[in-house]
């Protein structure tokens, strides 16, 4: 016999097994971490973008396949160290603080990059793409390479 009531009582507290209490209480405090590192990681891409003599996007647009893995590689490049300060940071403060850090260091290190691999930028501009796998390579060495100095 099969009764017409929706029965919810395994839903109660009591009866909720831990793994699904701490992924509850878990899952909001995940989605904000998420949010503010992603809302960072598009803030630091813009200001790359800014920053930049070769406006990528554009290049993007018209179809530059090296801007797209130069792009690629600052978005892959700003993001490491920011999840490296997400791990090493206790509350969201920390990752703002940890991440913003990372975000201008990273930056930095990017221009400096830029510079001392001088002609590469311009010569991914045009579309070489070996340009820019060598580019991409030496920034994500130093996302790397900053990412494990986060502690």
């Amino acid at each position: 016999m099969v009764t017409n009531t929706l029965n919810l009582n395994f839903l109660t507290p009591e009866t909720l097994r831990p793994e699904v209490q701490a992924f509850a209480d878990g899952f909001v405090t995940t989605l904000l971490h998420g949010g503010v590192a992603l809302l960072m990681l598009m803030i630091g891409a813009t200001i790359y973008s800014v920053l930049t003599p070769y406006k990528e996007i554009r290049q993007i647009r018209d179809g530059n396949s090296a801007a797209a893995v130069g792009y690629g590689g600052v978005i892959i490049g700003l993001a490491i160290p920011l999840a490296a300060s997400i791990v090493a940071s206790t509350s969201l403060a920390e990752i703002v603080l940890w991440g913003g850090a990372t975000l201008i260091l990273q930056l930095l290190i990017f221009r400096i990059v830029d510079f001392l691999l001088a002609g590469l930028p311009a010569r991914m501009s045009e579309g070489e793409v070996s340009a820019a796998v060598l580019l991409v390579a030496a920034k994500l060495a130093a996302a790397l390479l900053l990412a494990a100095t986060v502690q």
